[in-house]
């Protein structure tokens, strides 16, 4: 028998909205079921797992089924509640910003790591199209001496990346900078990081409805070939960079060696190489200045 509205609880409705999201194609059907109901009761997943028979009032179960339609029309869970996690912060998302993706850990680990294999106990680092400032405000946690520089062309993406400084306590680490590429930054960095848009014509049309229809196209449309924001960064970065700095730069899995290429080409770098993430798909190349 169905549960009525007034007797639901969360083991029911739970349950139906993950098989309605599974119906419709969801990999994580039953994962974005569970985020959107602790997100709509304000609670932690284990509250509701650890007691399934919690009833839901009616405004309760109204807001829930309004969140699973939408999901079920495509737009991603991180937008439905606001937050995404990233590294060890939880981040303020909305359409205005690139969802930060857990793949983008991986160029926050090679940063790292360059700054422990030269030493670097307080680099100064800038951040190209910070976005939601995931890369900057993940650098700033775990670096508390670096003096950070985080750069985005829009200003609503800015603005997300000002409130997460503020909520996560740390506004003093990063400086944020409205323009274009490196527009607006002065002085030399020790790193300079990026994860672009890397998106060229064709890619662009076999994106997931989730992403096409509902994340920034600026954030993730590169031009035709997709390589176009690397050849504008990758010249324009040794004017930023101190001697034997380093450019990071997050790549699509097919762009290791167009991206390769153009590090060579340019003449300004040295100790070329690339970093695959943890699908083993390349993931971070990164180039020494010389």
């Amino acid at each position: 028998m169905k549960e009525s509205r007034s007797s639901a609880t969360a083991r029911g409705v739970l349950a139906e909205a993950a098989r309605r999201l599974e119906d419709a194609g969801s990999p994580s059907a039953r994962l974005d079921a569970e985020i959107l109901l602790a997100h709509c009761l304000r609670c932690d997943r284990l509250d509701f797992l650890k007691n399934p028979e919690r009833p839901l009032s009616e405004s309760e179960r109204t807001t829930y089924e309004g969140l699973v339609a939408r999901r079920l029309r495509g737009e991603p869970v991180a937008y439905l509640t606001g937050r995404k996690a990233f590294w060890t912060l939880t981040l303020e998302v909305g359409p205005d910003v690139l969802i930060p993706r857990p793949d983008t850990e991986v160029l926050v680990e090679e940063a790292l790591a360059v700054c422990r294999l030269a030493g670097l106990a307080g680099p100064r680092i800038l951040d190209v199209g910070t976005g939601s400032g995931a890369i900057a405000l993940a650098l700033a946690a775990d670096l508390p001496g670096a003096q950070i520089v985080a750069t985005d062309i829009s200003a609503a993406a800015l603005a997300f990346a000002r409130r997460n400084a503020r909520a996560l306590g740390l506004a003093g680490g990063v400086t944020f900078l409205e323009g274009d590429l490196l527009g607006p930054v002065e002085g030399l960095f020790d790193l300079i990081v990026s994860n672009p848009p890397y998106i060229g014509a064709a890619e662009y049309e076999t994106l997931p409805a989730g992403v096409k229809n509902y994340e920034p196209r600026q954030a993730l449309w590169a031009g035709q070939t997709g390589v176009e924001f690397y050849e504008k960064l990758i010249y324009q970065a040794p004017g930023s960079l101190r001697e034997k700095g380093w450019l990071l730069l997050e790549i699509g899995a097919q762009q290791s060696r167009p991206v390769g290429d153009i590090l060579a080409r340019a003449g300004f770098y040295e100790d070329i190489t690339i970093r695959a993430d943890y699908a083993g798909l390349s993931r971070v190349i990164r180039g020494r200045r010389k």
